[in-house]
């Protein structure tokens, strides 16, 4: 099969197509032809070498999601057959032909979404529900904050936050936030030109957000503890801004607010089936219903990855990028 190959750690330039041998599955696991796949921030990390290849494999593929169709299943796989259009995350392999995942981090694709399209799903989607809903606790009527609102992060949290009654208040830069408001966001603050902790605090009535998602890091964490509410919850997605941060822990412990870093990809398997099954039960028949959708920004050809990725790294996309493979 066909694959992006990353050989060496560095720039994007690194990352080469070459002919490497087919997954083989496992008695529990399915045997992916990938349609698609999309991009996301570790991915750039890794290329750079400060994320290790979590598959621990003598070829080093990146790539945490994927959409395409079923080729083949171990003998011990009852929930899926060979044509069967899935899509789903796994700790890498997604830049290739192939891909042999357990067959209950599957997802089905939904009817209202193509398959192409589906790789620009389960990433973000599990990433800001498992943040903001299970992690975080948003409900109907309470207040969220998430920073860099356009990104593929930032744009599934609008969605899912609006599709369960919550109000949203997203940061994001000035060319960004017209997309942000047509999702539903009920405050777009722009980052270069407004102060997020004043603007959050007038909207809402100086009580503060319940929830946070943040994939900054740096600086915004001090300023995440001056906004939360009492008893909030302040969860850790990503450090774009950097990890080390001088943060006021005396008003932490007096708003009794919980700092909480989170990651997806370095989960156990069984703690990765658990959020995937949850998901498809909860959260996956909104996309049917209309209530969700993927927002993708661009997709390039397999072989136009590093034009992909170097188009990541300039911070200019709205939604997802996708790569198309199959």
């Amino acid at each position: 099969m066909r694959a992006v190959v990353l050989r060496s750690h560095g720039g994007p330039e690194n990352l080469v197509v070459e002919e490497v041998p087919d997954p083989v599955p496992g008695p529990d696991e399915a045997l992916i032809d990938i349609r698609a796949t999309a991009l996301n921030r570790a991915d750039l990390l890794q290329v750079m070498g400060l994320y290790p290849n979590p598959r621990q494999a003598d070829i080093e593929i990146p790539g945490l999601e994927f959409s395409g169709v079923v080729s083949a299943v171990g003998q011990r796989v009852t929930a899926w057959k060979q044509g069967d259009e899935v899509m789903g995350i796994d700790a890498g392999g997604g830049y290739a032909g192939k891909i042999a995942v357990h067959e209950r981090q599957l997802m089905r694709v939904p009817a209202s979404v193509s398959v192409a399209d589906a790789a620009a799903i389960p990433e973000v989607f599990l990433t800001a529900w498992d943040a903001l809903v299970v992690q975080g606790g948003l409900t109907s009527g309470r207040w969220a904050l998430v920073h860099a609102g356009a990104s593929g992060v930032g744009t599934a949290s609008i969605q899912i936050a609006k599709s369960i009654g919550a109000r949203i208040a997203v940061t994001c830069s000035s060319g960004k936030a017209h997309a942000c408001r047509d999702l539903g966001a009920d405050l777009v603050v722009d980052y270069g030109a407004q102060d997020f902790v004043a603007e959050v605090r007038a909207v809402t009535g100086d009580t503060g957000v319940d929830v946070i998602l943040d994939v900054i890091g740096g600086t915004y964490i001090d300023r995440n503890i001056q906004v939360v509410s009492t008893q909030g919850r302040i969860v850790q997605v990503g450090l774009m801004g950097g990890g080390n941060a001088s943060v006021n822990v005396g008003l932490l412990l007096a708003k009794r607010a919980a700092l909480i870093g989170t990651a997806l990809r370095s989960r156990p398997l069984e703690q990765k089936i658990a959020l995937t099954q949850r998901f498809v039960r909860e959260v996956l028949p909104l996309f049917d219903s209309g209530r969700l959708r993927p927002i993708i920004d661009s997709r390039y050809p397999i072989d136009r990855i590093v034009d992909a990725h170097l188009y990541m790294a300039s911070n200019a996309n709205t939604g997802k990028i996708l790569i198309d493979v199959g």
